[in-house]
């Protein structure tokens, strides 16, 4: 018999096949000092740490997370390390213009390669590949939006090469599919093993002299200062990298909304069905649909669906246990048999999910306000594996006070506005929710776009 599964590697697919001893590191142990005190031991976290390490190994860097690196989003998440930027090219224009944007988009872009490159450069072996992303169209109104988006693309300069549309021979070339009509496909996504990446990631930090205290839960920020229960900890420079459990601090309730993403894993499938299926180069995958999906052909052959779905809870309280969402698993299962009849009787293995940071205007956002000592990155909307690397990196600049090309973006001194007060802020993410499904039900009985979702977009932007 094999030895009982810890807390933490029951956590998910991603936890129980990391490979690595999830024993958590040492508290802190009292009041301390630093150069640097980060908050959070997921990506930003820690590869704001990396950096700063890197650029200036005297720095005394600490990091505290309430329970071990990897214990949040950044362990479980669908893992895509995409270009995907929750605000939208025409956002980011509007706000500091169109070359702006456009680099925001660039630097995403690179994002992805850097990623790559920075574990490699690490030896960390996160199952990382390359193949870009396909988005399915599979009714006419979501091939309209496909090609909408493809023109929307040109007219940012972004070619082919960035994003294409594929007819359906050419998607059932990657990826065969129920009702498929077509799709485009970009370059800039790569598919990680996401606790092996952080896991990875936080030894790396250590080996640069880092310090990281877990089982550290911390109660408040202030200028200077974060304090926890163990301790306080002062320090020149307190990082904010708490992304969706930014709730849980003080005085933040309202400053990014979490919520949940489920996830469903399947055994590995045989070499017969993944030849049905395709997804030869590992692409990951979704469609157009209103009501975020996601999926991706794991290194050991599994199929991993995730999707949103689970309800805002009332108060940004943060769902521990997700037993109680059996409704939303099944209907992730029901989307992945829509998909892929061949898997009406597949065993999903691994059940789980997370909670993402939604930023009330839908902008992710960095800062350092240099007066304060208080820096702070995060409202990725799911879109962080990626980002955290671009704002590891910013940060870096910004505490180092370097004038660079990613200290200019436009996405750096950004501030959005705070969620509502509750119980409107309950009401209106999940009535945001409900429109979602509304507006996929409605294109499926009319077959054009819907006029839901058209409402939704003018709320939501």
């Amino acid at each position: 018999m094999g030895c009982a599964l810890s807390r933490y590697e029951r956590l998910s697919l991603w936890h129980e096949t990391s490979g690595t001893d999830w024993a958590p590191r040492a508290a802190l142990p009292g009041d301390a000092t630093a150069d640097v005190a980060i908050v959070g031991a997921g990506y930003t976290g820690l590869w704001t740490a990396h950096y700063l390490a890197a650029a200036d190994p005297g720095l005394r860097i600490v990091v505290v997370d309430a329970e071990v690196a990897g214990y949040g989003a950044s362990g479980r998440n669908g893992g895509w390390c995409s270009a995907l930027f929750p605000a939208s090219m025409a956002t980011l224009a509007g706000l500091a213009g169109r070359e702006a944007a456009l680099a925001q988009h660039q630097a995403m872009r690179a994002s992805v390669d850097e990623v790559v490159d920075a574990a490699a450069r690490e030896g960390i072996d996160a199952d990382i590949t390359k193949g870009g992303t396909i988005d399915l169209a599979r009714t006419e109104a979501q091939w309209a939006r496909a090609q909408a988006d493809v023109a929307d693309a040109r007219t940012w300069d972004r070619g082919e090469d960035e994003l294409a549309l594929l007819d359906r021979a050419a998607t059932d070339s990657l990826l065969r599919a129920r009702g498929t009509l077509g799709a485009t496909y970009t370059p800039d996504c790569a598919v990680v093993h996401p606790a092996k990446l952080v896991r990875g990631l936080a030894d790396a930090a250590e080996r640069h002299g880092v310090t990281i205290h877990e089982l550290t839960r911390v109660r408040a920020i202030a200028p200077h200062t974060v304090h926890t229960e163990r301790g306080t900890v002062r320090a020149d420079i307190v990082v904010r990298a708490t992304e969706g459990y930014t709730s849980s601090l003080a005085g933040h309730r309202r400053t990014l909304a979490p919520v949940h993403s489920l996830v469903v894993a399947t055994a590995p499938l045989p070499a017969a069905q993944w030849d049905e299926i395709g997804l030869r180069r590992r692409e990951t995958f979704t469609d157009h649909r209103h009501l975020i999906v996601y999926g991706q052909r794991t290194a050991d052959d599994r199929l991993v669906f995730g999707g949103r779905g689970a309800p805002y809870r009332y108060g940004s309280k943060i769902l521990t246990d997700f037993g109680g969402q059996a409704a939303v698993f099944e209907h992730l299962r029901a989307a992945v048999v829509d998909l892929f009849p061949s898997l009406h009787d597949v065993e999903i293995t691994h059940r789980w999910g997370g909670a993402l940071g939604i930023a009330r205007d839908w902008c992710a956002s960095v800062e350092l306000d240099r007066a304060s000592g208080l820096a702070w990155a995060g409202g990725y909307v799911g879109d962080g594996v990626s980002t955290a690397n671009l704002a590891g990196r910013t940060l870096t600049d910004l505490i180092l006070a370097r004038e660079t090309a990613l200290t200019g973006l436009p996405w750096v001194g950004h501030r959005s506005r705070s969620w509502e007060p509750e119980p409107l802020r309950w009401t209106g993410v999940n009535l945001g929710l409900r429109a979602a499904v509304a507006a996929d039900a409605e294109e499926r009985l009319t077959r054009r776009p819907s006029l839901v979702a058209r409402v939704l977009n003018r709320v939501l932007h």
